[in-house]
């Protein structure tokens, strides 16, 4: 499975949320087929609720996981 990573730090919702819906609308055939997963950095707590709450509702797992200064939203098919 192809991990693409995308480093969001430094950045606020909403511009966070519409990266990563962007990021999953381009890349949902890989999504949908278990090809591949989307992994977001992010040091916005905001950006925790919002990116898996939607790529939920969208149909895919998410997790978040704390990574040093950041955190580490991994999506992926549900």
């Amino acid at each position: 499975m192809e991990t693409i990573e995308f480093d969001i730090r430094g950045q606020i919702c909403p511009s966070t949320l519409l990266i990563a819906l962007r990021e999953m609308n381009a890349h949902e055939p890989a999504l949908r087929e278990g090809r591949a997963r989307l992994v977001f950095l992010t040091d916005n707590r905001d950006c925790i609720t919002t990116i898996p709450e939607s790529a939920r509702n969208m149909g895919y797992a998410a997790t978040v996981e704390r990574r040093g200064g950041c955190y580490a939203i991994e999506l992926r098919r549900g």
